[in-house]
């Protein structure tokens, strides 16, 4: 029998991989959005630019700081576009146990700290019809 449902499963955001940040924003920026915010994520060898939508939501664009990141991988694999798709849970290391006990597999074991200080894990492609889903932690980020 199937677990019960994650309450309150919500769009995060959509990651973007990007070779030129400061264009990426600029396109955006004509569209009516600007960052919020840039960082560096040394962990992932990544710069973000997180954009909020007047819908909810974010588009998080990534553009690596090193070729061998696995941004950097991704874009030489696939180039520009969609990274992952980030949803928002309401207790992650509940979704976390779910996911174990389900024997889905994880890029990561380990929850970690991204952008904004958000908590977040990602599930592998390959457990989740080839998409890179990232659950990120309701409240652990700046809303």
């Amino acid at each position: 029998m199937p677990s019960a449902p994650i309450d309150h499963l919500s769009l995060d955001h959509l990651g973007i991989a990007v070779r030129d940040l400061d264009a990426a924003c600029a396109l955006y920026h004509v569209l009516g959005t600007d960052a919020s915010g840039r960082e560096v994520i040394a962990h992932e060898q990544v710069e973000v630019a997180m954009l909020p939508l007047a819908a909810g939501g974010r588009l998080e664009l990534l553009q690596p700081t090193a070729a061998d990141s696995p941004v950097g991988r991704f874009l030489d694999r696939r180039g520009e576009g969609l990274h992952h798709v980030a949803l928002r849970v309401p207790d992650l290391s509940a979704a976390l146990r779910r996911l174990r006990a389900a024997g889905v597999r994880l890029v990561h074991d380990e929850v970690r700290t991204g952008a904004g200080g958000h908590r977040y894990v990602f599930v592998h492609p390959s457990a989740a019809s080839g998409v890179l889903l990232e659950l990120v932690e309701e409240g652990s980020q700046h809303e």
